[in-house]
C-alpha cells in the first residue's frame, strides 16, 4: 500500500504536525488499520478510500480510533490534491463527525469542520485534578468543554510555561482531552492540547481542537477571522474564520500548509 508522512500546519519540514495517509481501494480490518497506525508511531494516521463521489476518511492514534482530526485530514487533501491528480479545488470527505470539505487556494488548505463551541464548567473535583496537573502558574479566567476541557489562562508565557503532569492528566475520564489558550504576542491566540488518555501526551497542532476554540475566541473578540499558533515543541501557524452564514456559527474554517516530508509503500502480508 502507498504511504505518505504529512507535515501539517506548517510550511517547513519538520514543523507542524506529522500525520500518515493511506489511500486504500478498499477498507482494511479495523484491527489491521489500528495495527498500522500504531507502527506508525505518529499523533494520527488517516485512512480513506473512495465511496460514490467522494472519500470516507477515516484517523487512527496508536491507540485508539477518533471522530475528528484536522492535521490528518489537512494531510490527506494534500496527497490527494499534490499527489494522486484529484481534480479541482476542493474535495469531500465522510466521515464519523458528517461531512467535511478542504478547499485548495494556493498553498493553502481549508477545512469547512463543525463548531463545537465550549459552555462553561463549574469547579468540580475532576477540573481540580486538570489544573493540580497542569500546574500553571495564573489561575484560569475561564474553564468551559465541549469535546474537551478548555482552560483559558491570562497570557501566552502561562501556557509556554506549562509542564503537565501527564500520569496525573491520564487518571480524569471527564473530557477527550485539554487545550490550554490564551492571548498571543504575535498571534490573536495561542494554545496547547494534551490528551495523555488517547495515547498523546501533547499532540503538536490539533486541528480538531480548533473547532472549540474558533468560536471560543471570535466570541471573545468579536471577530470572524483569527490567526492562531499552537506553541508546542514543532509549532504550527493556523488561519481562523467561523461561517458568516449561521449565528451562532455552526461550522468553523480551519486553514494551514502541508509538505511531504516520507512517500514510500507499506508492507503489512
Amino acid at each position: 500500500m502507498d504511504y505518505y508522512h504529512i507535515d501539517a500546519f506548517t510550511d517547513q519540514l519538520f514543523g507542524g504536525n506529522p500525520a500518515g495517509v493511506v489511500p486504500l481501494a478498499a477498507w482494511l480490518p479495523d484491527a489491521q488499520m489500528q495495527r498500522i497506525a500504531a507502527e506508525n508511531n505518529l499523533s494520527e494516521t488517516a485512512f480513506f478510500a473512495p465511496e460514490q463521489d467522494h472519500y470516507r476518511i477515516r484517523w487512527f492514534t496508536p491507540a485508539v480510533e477518533v471522530d475528528l482530526c484536522g492535521h490528518a485530514t489537512l494531510a490527506a487533501a494534500w496527497v490527494l490534491f499534490n499527489a494522486l491528480g484529484h481534480a479541482g479545488d476542493s474535495v469531500r470527505f465522510a466521515s464519523a463527525s458528517g461531512e467535511l470539505t478542504v478547499v485548495r487556494d494556493g498553498d493553502w488548505l481549508t477545512l469547512d469542520f463543525p463548531a463545537r463551541p465550549p459552555e462553561p464548567v463549574a469547579h468540580s473535583n475532576s477540573v481540580a485534578t486538570v489544573l493540580k496537573a497542569l500546574g500553571a502558574t495564573a489561575d484560569p479566567l475561564y474553564v468551559g468543554a465541549a469535546r474537551d476541557l478548555v482552560v483559558l489562562l491570562p497570557d501566552e508565557a502561562c501556557v509556554r510555561a506549562l509542564q503537565p503532569d501527564f500520569a496525573l492528566l491520564a487518571t480524569v475520564p471527564d473530557w477527550f482531552a485539554v487545550t490550554v489558550t490564551a492571548p498571543g504576542t504575535e498571534s490573536d491566540f495561542v494554545c496547547r492540547f494534551f490528551a495523555p488518555r488517547q495515547g498523546l501526551n501533547e499532540d503538536p497542532v490539533t486541528g480538531s481542537a480548533f473547532c472549540t476554540l474558533i468560536p471560543l475566541w471570535a466570541g471573545r473578540l468579536g471577530r470572524r477571522q483569527l490567526e492562531a499558533r499552537q506553541i508546542s515543541a514543532r509549532g504550527g501557524a493556523v488561519r481562523c474564520a467561523v461561517s458568516a452564514e449561521d449565528h451562532p456559527a455552526k461550522r468553523v474554517h480551519i486553514s494551514g500548509q502541508a509538505v511531504c516530508y516520507l512517500r514510500g509503500q507499506l508492507n503489512v502480508g
